[in-house]
């Protein structure tokens, strides 16, 4: 039997047998499904946490208050009750191997001006902090190269701040009021996006020195610090703990973040994800394959008699198993295919609704997927094809 006889045959076996088709269609769409759609999501977390931390590059320590004493993990997003301070920074920033460190303070406050009233995200920051965070200026200037402890009613704010403060009027040089302090305008940020949560394209960067009166706080939310030569980074983590563990009474109460523990830390939150996702698209694929067992049994009782035909007119054993194998595989290659396309769809829809997030299937899932798919197909058709193929042609047409 040519193979262009076999794939007429068996498509007018599905058609003549709609429901026990769809039923195996929606089996086998749903495994596939499950496996393309979770593997996206997982690969759009993980395209987003690099991207929220690729802002820092790979020469950025980030010191922050609290200790972790229980190695590897993810550190502590939180920190401690000792504040780590301007003296500390300005101590960090004479280590040898260190270009520039960028101290952090953090929070929020009614910005005015006009009539116009925005809570917006205030960053208490230095000029480091604009080179580190690869941040560029549209108008204007970033923050003066100053002391730490030094404060000036100055700011840089975002261009989305911007917009809503100022509309289509200019904003450089004017005076903005803060929950009762006032500081003028002395640029604005290029378009940034999010990072490491900060949004700053609706940001106000001050003076860190400001910003501590602002708040009224002595202790700084974090210190980022601009590495020379990433060789040196793990040393540098050591001496910089020595440093503040000297300069805190003998206590160690801080923790140093390296861009290789954090992406080790997703790493693992990753690969228990990636385990789910197999463990979730391994059970959908294996009850679609025992539905098409199922079926495919029933199918072989429903048409002895047409076995038995198939084999008085000289159709082989061999040619009757293939028949009902490649029947199971072009459901299965349908429904992979199906289940491919609804995630893609679904994916691509979410994508839309959250833009700062791209979810995309990698696409050795959606090859993975079709394959398994179509291997589960030939496992689980091939007892009922055999069962098929012995039935001796007199009995089947009897």
């Amino acid at each position: 039997m040519r193979w262009q006889d076999q794939l007429q045959f068996n498509l007018r076996v599905l058609f003549r047998q709609r429901f026990r088709t769809l039923m195996q269609l929606i089996a086998m769409s749903i495994g596939v499904f499950a496996v393309v759609l979770l593997t996206g999501l997982g690969e759009g977390g993980r395209q987003f946490v690099m991207a929220e931390f690729s802002v820092l590059g790979k020469d950025t320590l980030i010191v922050m208050p609290g200790r972790k004493e229980t190695s590897g993990g993810m550190p502590p997003l939180t920190g401690g009750t000792r504040d780590i301070t301007l003296q500390d920074a300005q101590s960090l920033a004479r280590l040898r191997n260190v270009e520039g460190v960028a101290a952090l303070v953090v929070g929020k406050a009614e910005v005015s001006y006009g009539g116009r009233n925005r809570e917006s995200l205030v960053i208490g920051a230095n000029a480091n902090f604009f080179s580190i965070r690869n941040l560029q200026i549209q108008q204007g200037q970033m923050l003066p190269d100053m002391a730490l402890d030094q404060a000036r009613p100055i700011c840089v704010i975002g261009p989305e701040l911007k917009r809503e403060l100022f509309s289509a009027q200019p904003g450089l040089g004017q005076w903005l009021k803060i929950t009762g302090s006032r500081c003028q305008v002395i640029g604005i940020l290029a378009d940034s996006g999010t990072g490491l949560g900060f949004d700053m394209n609706s940001a106000l960067i001050m003076p860190v020195a400001s910003s501590m009166q602002l708040f009224n706080t002595q202790g700084l939310y974090r210190i980022m610090v601009d590495v020379r030569s990433v060789s040196s980074m793990a040393k540098l983590a050591r001496q910089i703990e020595q440093v503040m563990q000297q300069r805190h009474e003998g206590q160690l109460d801080i923790t140093v973040i390296t861009p290789a523990s954090v992406l080790s830390a997703f790493d693992d939150i990753l690969a228990v994800i990636t385990l789910a996702i197999a463990g979730i698209g391994g059970i959908s694929l294996f009850v679609a394959g025992i539905l098409i067992m199922n079926m495919t049994l029933i199918s072989v009782s429903q048409r002895t008699a047409e076995i038995g035909l198939l084999k008085a007119l000289g159709a082989s054993s061999r040619e009757v198993r293939l028949l009902f194998v490649s029947e199971a595989l072009m459901l299965c290659l349908a429904g992979a295919v199906l289940g491919i396309a609804c995630a893609e769809l679904l994916l691509w829809l979410v994508s839309l609704q959250f833009k700062d997030l791209l979810f995309i299937a990698p696409w050795w899932a959606s090859v993975l997927a079709l394959l398994v798919a179509l291997g589960c197909g030939l496992i689980f058709s091939w007892l009922p094809a055999r069962r098929a193929a012995n039935l001796p042609p007199v009995e089947a047409l009897r």
